[in-house]
């Protein structure tokens, strides 16, 4: 039962790594349209875009270290 309990909440807290990945999915989506646009500021937009991604994984990783704190706590 204990097992149990802990394996649900493991998957509920793994949740987050799904939002995650849709996050970083579409900072890079929008960096392809925004350069497609505007080509003149690439390395502004690059550099934005991974400042967004890094804040997008550092979510998913406290998700997933969440999930494992569960799981193995």
């Amino acid at each position: 039962m204990h097992l149990a309990a802990k394996s649900i909440g493991a998957g509920l807290a793994a949740i987050g790594l799904t939002g995650a990945g849709i996050g970083i999915g579409l900072i890079f989506a929008a960096l392809i349209q925004g350069v497609s646009r505007q080509p003149a500021v690439t390395s502004q937009m690059f550099s934005y875009a991974v400042l967004g991604f890094a804040l997008a994984e550092a979510t998913g990783l406290f998700a997933l270290m969440v999930a494992f704190l569960v799981l193995y706590g």
